[in-house]
């Protein structure tokens, strides 16, 4: 395949994402409406559409597998439009299933294994209907013939619905200008949404000009005429009526249309892909509604990849500013080349500026907001509550916060983990929960916020909460902690402990939790992110995770410290505060060094203590206390001078130094010298997990003697 086929095959994937993301918000509406008891027929014909936009263009690009199920798909959202099969909970079984399958054959590897494509479509055919029952009759309203011989089987549908269920039906004649006509309409069909709905549009045979067209619009809606003209903002020229049924004089046939066929097997595959790009599938008319592949003017999709690279050379750049700045400084102290150091500074200033603006820029595009991994997430709570009989209400906010692109592609994993073991064992089964006096539904909520540099992701329920003791309990029989040690521990290091490899709360073992894998996982990837995750907990009242997060990994701003003799880099967004550190204000509590700090506890870390490292003499006359903060967690990194502040850019370690812990990578500063930046997160964790060991050590020993 040649580059320029790749490139249109790359378009295709990212086109037909986007489509899958928007079946899946629709279907979710269409649940909740469901659930409700009044579920939007527009969603369903949307739905509908968006399914038919992807068959059409994946048999153009040879991913016929992908065509083939967005084919019956399509023939179960047909029927389900025109009413031959009834909005159910199990028809939406399928249909969320069918966005599973799309999506795994859209991503899935070539050697990947594939879903079982026969079963799901037998799946699709024991829920197609029969035949549409008996219609009412549309010649008793009187309406033109003209009008219903252009309806669409869709819009016939919509009518006679309305008809049965004793819905008035309204004429308006209304006039729009032919420069404006598209904003007219959907002004109109936004206005008229919340109160009626629309049917039908079309020319007026008799009105409209060179500069305006008249259009007659049917629709239907429970609303009198005053309602209607104040909802729609309609000029005092425009006609709207009601639609007077009469007595039958004559009976007006429905339009001639080919009966649809039920289809009695699944969809017959596309042929087989000949060599480059596939040809229009079978029956594919090209239109616009079936190829959407389309240039748009003011939006372009760029590959990650390529932002990764502009980021590296924005950070290169940041580099050689530094350099000139170091340049400069010397140049200053010169004093026959002032003149030439003011010129210089001049242009530095400029530089810096357009570097700024360039990495804020590239920093903007690379963010996207978390709600496209909730709207993955609502899906799972959906599938896991039905699996597990429990009645599951999503609560989600924040979904605009946004994050760096990087980060929210690695966030689905630890997310949809602690989503499943709160539905498996935090939320009780509704005949439970009505025993304990709550609502039989539980409620699960997703937060987001940006807290200064960070983004803050919380996950809570309202389930059974979860108990310390059982959780020692299972730490101590994984021969993680000793007895003595953890019954010496506060709650919140009780807590802490589900996130050690094997330790699980759950009485049993199920097919998502239970099995004391994963929790340690989630913690190990958040903070590989550069994050930390935090647990509260609340027997009978519910549990609440909190993850806090950068909100980008690419370029961030640092402090540069001196400890034993080297130079570190500490990340800004972790920093709250730097001040000198008194000795004699220090002092330890339960094997800990702390000192107070506006009245509160501070526990402190020296780097050359932590990394086993010789502190000249010299460098121990002063030294500096930087306050770190991340999530609920404070730690003072004691070090011996601090050199200013610097943009960087993190570069990796390398596989050989990937697994040491307490470093995020190294960054060059622009003077020749290459320096390690700490991973605060580790650092933090390192600390509180000394401080543990420590209580978990005098506890053995108070118990030995």
């Amino acid at each position: 395949m040649t580059e320029d086929e790749d490139g249109v095959r790359a378009e295709f994937i990212a086109e037909a994402q986007e489509i899958i993301e928007l079946l899946s918000r629709d279907l979710l509406v269409l649940d909740h409406g469901q659930k409700e008891g009044h579920p939007d027929p527009d969603l369903i014909n949307s739905v509908f559409r968006g399914v038919h936009t992807l068959k059409g263009i994946a048999g153009m690009f040879g991913f016929y597998d992908l065509g083939e199920v967005a084919h019956g798909l399509e023939d179960l959202l047909d029927q389900l439009r025109l009413g031959r099969v009834e909005l159910s909970q199990e028809v939406l079984d399928v249909l969320f299933e069918g966005v599973e399958v799309l999506q795994r054959l859209l991503a899935s590897a070539p050697d990947a294994p594939r879903p079982d494509l026969g079963a799901f479509h037998r799946r699709i055919q024991s829920q197609l209907g029969g035949p549409a029952p008996p219609p009412p009759d549309l010649a008793a309203f009187g309406l033109d013939t003209g009008v219903l011989s252009v309806l669409t089987e869709y819009e016939e549908h919509r009518l006679r619905t309305n008809i049965d269920q004793g819905v008035p039906l309204y004429r308006l004649r209304v006039r729009y200008a032919l420069s404006s006509i598209d904003t007219d309409l959907e002004d109109l069909k936004s206005r008229a949404k919340p109160i009626a709905e629309i049917i039908t549009y079309l020319p007026s045979m008799d009105g409209g000009d060179d500069d305006s067209i008249e259009l007659e619009v049917l629709f239907a809606s429970r609303a009198t005429v005053r309602e209607l003209r104040n909802a729609l903002a309609l000029p005092d020229e425009a006609e709207l009526e009601a639609v007077a049924k009469v007595a039958p004089s004559a009976t007006i046939p429905p339009p001639a249309r080919a009966p649809t066929q039920q289809p009695a097997s699944p969809p017959t595959r596309f042929p087989p892909p000949p060599s480059g790009l596939a040809p229009p599938a079978p029956g594919h008319d090209g239109g616009a509604d079936a190829l959407s592949l389309r240039a748009v003017a003011k939006t372009v999709r760029v590959d990650i990849g390529k932002l990764d690279h502009l980021m590296n050379v924005v950070g290169e750049l940041g580099i050689v500013k530094s350099s000139v700045g170091k340049v400069l400084d010397r140049l200053r102290g010169v004093p026959e080349l002032r003149a030439l150091a003011a010129e210089l500074h001049r242009i530095h200033r400029g530089f810096e500026r357009h570097l700024d603006d360039l990495q804020d820029g590239i920093l903007d595009v690379r963010m996207v907001p978390l709600g496209q991994t909730f709207d993955r997430l609502a899906r799972a709570v959906r599938q896991v509550a039905r699996e597990h009989g429990k009645e599951v209400r999503l609560a989600v906010s924040g979904a605009d916060t946004e994050v760096d692109k990087l980060i929210v592609e690695e966030l689905t994993d630890p997310l949809l983990h602690l989503i499943r073991n709160a539905i498996d064992h935090g939320i009780e089964t509704p005949d439970e929960r009505e025993r304990l006096g709550k609502s039989r539904v539980g409620t699960l909520a997703l937060n987001a916020y940006q807290k200064g540099n960070h983004v803050v992701i919380e996950i809570e329920d309202d389930g059974a909460g979860m108990d310390e003791e059982r959780i020692v309990s299972s730490a101590v029989a994984r021969g993680a902690i000793t007895a003595e040690g953890g019954a010496e521990l506060a709650r919140s290091d009780k807590l802490a402990l589900i996130f050690l490899a094997g330790v699980s709360t759950a009485e049993h073992v199920s097919d998502l939790s239970g099995r004391g894998v994963g929790m340690d996982v989630v913690k190990t990837h958040i903070a590989r992110l550069g994050g930390v995750v935090d647990v509260h907990s609340q027997p009978a009242v519910g549990t609440k995770f909190t993850i806090t997060l950068p909100i980008t990994l690419a370029i961030i701003s640092a402090l540069i410290v001196r400890a034993a003799g080297r130079t570190y880099c500490i990340p800004l967004t972790v920093v709250q505060e730097a001040l000198l550190l008194d000795p004699r204000e220090v002092r330890t509590v339960e094997g800990r060094e702390v000192i107070t700090l506006r009245g509160a506890t501070l526990p402190i870390c020296r780097i050359a203590r932590l990394f086993d490292l010789e502190t000249p003499a010299e460098a121990r006359v002063k030294e500096y206390v930087v306050v770190t903060s991340l999530g609920q967690r404070r730690v003072g990194i004691v070090v011996e001078g601090l050199e200013g502040q610097e943009d960087i850019i993190i570069k990796p370690l390398g596989p050989s130094l990937r697994s040491v812990r307490g470093f995020a990578g190294a960054t060059d500063l622009g003077d020749q010298r290459v320096v390690l930046v700490l991973d605060a997160p580790s650092l933090l964790e390192e600390v509180f997990a000394a401080t543990a060991a420590t209580e978990a050590r005098g506890a053995r020993g108070e118990a030995s003697a």
